[in-house]
């Protein structure tokens, strides 16, 4: 039996510290801890990914919290049926050691496992879908103060008034417009539009 750790992190921003601290708490050797930084909105995670062809039966995956594995229900659920039903390895999460496949596998065990899985995966599911309201909302109040949101807006050169309607009557080609601005034409056409 190998022991494994997955970490996840949804950015580069975010440390990994505290959960591979619990794996070295574990047994977890440094080797075997996989780390990634990515959301948990689905599955397809390359390092992810690796761990899973690497495990084998009776091993046992670490994992600090549910919310680490994922964060969408129904691909929670199908991700720990396979790996303790398919490849027959065992799941541990630090945060919550009921949740733990090791344990007697009667019945009862069984169940109580998969009701706290269950709740703890729709529990991270709705959390995500909360995040993705709050950015929602706060994005909506800031446009409402008339908040810019994105990329800065391009100071625009003098005399580009006067450029951009020479140009959108067809006095002067999109290149001698763009030279006299000392823009590129890209940008040129972008803000003539924008502010026609």
């Amino acid at each position: 039996m190998t022991k494994y750790g997955y970490v996840r992190v949804s950015s580069k921003e975010q440390h990994e510290d505290r959960q591979v601290l619990s794996m070295l708490e574990e047994g977890v050797l440094e080797k075997n801890i996989y780390i990634e930084k990515m959301s948990g909105k689905d599955f397809n995670r390359p390092v992810y990914q690796n761990l899973l062809s690497t495990l084998s039966e009776g091993d046992l995956l670490c994992i600090k919290s549910i919310d680490r594995l994922g964060r969408n229900y129904y691909e929670i659920i199908e991700q720990w049926q396979n790996i303790t039903k398919e490849i027959k390895a065992n799941i541990y999460i630090i945060d919550l050691p009921i949740l733990d496949t090791r344990q007697d596998r009667d019945l009862i065990n069984t169940l109580i496992n998969d009701i706290i899985l269950y709740v703890l995966s729709y529990v991270a599911d709705n959390e995500r879908e909360m995040i993705r309201q709050r950015q929602k909302e706060g994005i909506e109040a800031a446009r409402s103060k008339g908040v810019h949101l994105g990329r800065p807006r391009l100071d625009l050169p003098p005399g580009f008034d006067k450029v951009k309607d020479e140009w959108l009557h067809k006095e002067i080609s999109l290149n001698e417009a763009s030279r006299r601005l000392n823009m590129s034409s890209t940008s040129f056409r972008r803000y003539a539009k924008l502010y026609k």
